[in-house]
């Protein structure tokens, strides 16, 4: 089985460092990240205008992927919220709601990637709030039988994107207690990784089943990243095997 090489990268509305918007930046750094399957956040995507102010579609057609978009709310007229792109055929596609407060409506889109013929895998790519009370919430709504623990999920689960949350949280505990989770302190000797130039916290993460075993694990560090968004990219490049621990 070849590797599946993920990333999550919040856009941050493809606003740069410098303030300005500029999603060539952004679909650069894509191309740098040459990865499978990628779940962007904070996505602004117009259908009406110039083709760079439909984000999803101006970044996915860069770099020759498939995309589909999780709305969360409207900004500006625009469908806002979170983005996945993948160069495998997509079977499925899901919304759910992850609003838990009135700060900010908040959501999750899962995509049920083949990676290879017979092999599917259920990408979540999720942005949840800065709240803690509301973080709380959102924990008990994706560890529920409607989200991650639904039965008609038969195959390994990813989930990734901005999770906000830089201590262990509830989120971090309960997602902990059920899936793998990178140590980003063995693979990357630090411990944070947002914001991009100066970083103090860190608020992206990645969780999975068992059947995915992580092989590589890089925070993208590169000059345009630095500048593109205010997040860096996480890569990570997983192996699926069978449940016996035999690789497929």
């Amino acid at each position: 089985m070849p590797l599946l090489r993920v990333a999550t990268y919040n856009i941050h509305k493809c606003r740069g460092m410098d303030g300005r918007i500029r999603p060539s930046r952004v679909a650069q750094v894509l191309r740098e990240l040459d990865a499978d399957v990628i779940a962007l956040q904070e996505v602004v995507s117009l259908s009406e205008g110039h083709k760079e102010q439909n984000q999803a579609r101006y970044l996915a057609d860069a770099i020759g992927h498939r995309f589909h978009i999780g709305e969360t709310r409207k900004l500006r007229g625009a469908a806002y919220g979170n983005v996945l792109l993948s160069r495998f055929p997509v079977k499925d596609v899901r919304i759910y709601d992850l609003t838990a407060s009135r700060r900010e409506q908040r959501g999750c889109i899962r995509c049920d990637l083949e990676i290879a013929p017979g092999k599917v895998v259920h990408v979540f790519n999720i942005h949840l709030g800065t709240g803690y009370m509301e973080r709380r919430k959102q924990a008990r709504l994706l560890l529920s039988k409607e989200v991650l623990l639904s039965p008609e999920l038969k195959c390994p689960r990813l989930i990734i994107g901005d999770f906000n949350e830089w201590t262990q949280g509830l989120v971090s505990r309960m997602l902990a207690a059920k899936f793998e989770s990178v140590d980003i302190k063995l693979h990357l000797k630090r411990r944070r990784t947002y914001p991009g130039v100066l970083p103090i916290m860190h608020l992206d993460h990645m969780y999975f089943d068992r059947e995915l075993m992580l092989e590589t694990f890089l925070l993208h560090r590169s000059r345009m990243a630095l500048v593109a968004s205010d997040h860096l990219p996480l890569v990570a490049e997983f192996r699926l095997q069978a449940k016996t621990g035999k690789v497929a």
